[in-house]
């Protein structure tokens, strides 16, 4: 059977912090589709994840020897960004051949057991220089900044040869051609206007009465859209998430709730994370001058704009003033006075960080917070939260 393999190797996953703490780069949410499901769609192929034997080898984890003794074997680079063009010089390369951009970095290869040395080394063939442009996420602010291309990408992948639900005639819609609401989708008397972007509502996703929406803008399945709800693109609600008060060039991973009055700008939030009411990030400085981000390799310069880039299962409570672009980590419950800290690490209690999380009681919070939307905390989950716990601070 043929396959995708991901791997992170030479990928520098850990660039992408927290994100990539506990998940692979392929399974990063970046307009409506995560890489992975981007990938999967476009080549018809399923995926799997080449061992790199740390934490996050999992069940879909594979040697890359074994992978290639029952099929031909695609393995890409997992922060890498399928396009149609790519797809198609994918299609056109032979066993042992790969696809290098044009600095001579190799990220998509065609294996078979012939080119397999052993399960740590393949040999390469002749390389295909692609001259197009390669689109890749190598820091957290990179999902912002490429979402409004994201969406348009993945709303004309998803909704080619397809047709949209009816549109309820209480709502008012400019553009109604780049709107698309999946069955039992749920809007009455709401404004939207597709004609600064398409706008994808998932499958049984709800947008209350009076939501005001601008695209480019993205709803996952059985998302909400709270009442009164001012959204500008490009913004992503990913499956399960809650948005309300004013959201802006955000992306809510999955499953994640910002369903209160506040402002998100600029932002990622990853996934079973809760933006307590009236919780306001800033994205841009007093002086207009450019934002610096912490990294695990010091800080960066980003540019001008950038509000938070918070780890999964991170709280905050009400009425929190997050600083331009501060960094929380993993599993942070955030609260205190004045503008949090421009990072604040994993397992934080408080927002200055001066007592840590105790990991029984972080194991039962995240449990809480799942069952509410019907979830449980899975053994995988756990030894992930628990190895991170150990070895990062």
């Amino acid at each position: 059977m043929d396959k995708i393999i991901f791997t992170e190797e030479f990928c520098q996953p850990e660039n992408l912090y927290p994100f990539t703490l506990t998940r692979q780069l392929q399974d990063i949410r970046i307009g409506i589709l995560t890489i992975r499901e981007k990938w999967e769609m476009m080549l018809g192929l399923p995926s799997y994840d080449k061992k790199e034997d740390d934490y996050k080898d999992l069940s879909r984890s594979v040697n890359i020897d074994e992978a290639a003794k029952d099929g031909t074997c695609l393995m890409i680079h997992g922060n890498v960004l399928p396009t149609l063009k790519l797809v198609k010089a994918i299609h056109r390369l032979k066993d042992g051949e790969f696809i290098a951009t044009m600095n001579g970095t190799g990220i998509i290869y065609r294996i078979t057991q012939n080119e397999i040395i052993d399960r740590f080394k393949i040999k390469a063939g002749r390389a295909i220089t692609v001259k197009q442009e390669i689109k890749s996420i190598h820091y957290p602010w990179d999902i912002f900044q490429q979402n409004d291309w994201a969406i348009r990408q993945d709303f004309d992948l998803i909704t080619r040869k397809r047709k949209s639900e009816a549109i309820s005639k209480t709502n008012k819609v400019s553009k109604p051609s780049q709107v698309f609401i999946e069955k039992g989708v749920k809007m009455e008397n709401c404004i939207i206007n597709a004609s600064t972007g398409p706008v994808y509502i998932g499958k049984n996703a709800e947008v209350m009465d009076g939501s005001i929406i601008r695209g480019p803008f993205a709803m996952g399945e059985n998302s909400c859209l709270k009442m009164g709800s001012k959204i500008y693109g490009a913004t992503t609600l990913g499956p399960g998430c809650v948005g309300g008060g004013e959201i802006k060039n955000s992306v809510l991973f999955g499953y994640s709730n910002k369903a209160h009055d506040g402002y998100l700008g600029d932002s990622v939030i990853g996934e079973w994370c809760n933006i307590g009411a009236g919780t306001t990030n800033s994205n841009i400085k007093n002086n207009a001058s450019e934002v610096r981000i912490w990294t695990p390799k010091g800080e960066k310069s980003i540019g001008k704009k950038c509000g938070v880039l918070m780890g999964d299962h991170s709280r905050t409570s009400i009425n929190t003033s997050i600083n331009t672009g501060t960094v929380i980590g993993v599993s942070c419950n955030v609260f205190g006075i004045g503008l949090t800290p421009k990072y604040i690490p994993s397992f934080s209690w408080g927002s200055e960080g001066v007592k840590r999380y105790e990991l029984d009681k972080v194991l039962l919070d995240i449990e809480n917070w799942k069952q509410l939307k019907g979830h449980t905390v899975s053994q995988e989950e756990k030894s992930i939260l628990e190895f991170i716990y150990g070895h990062y601070q």
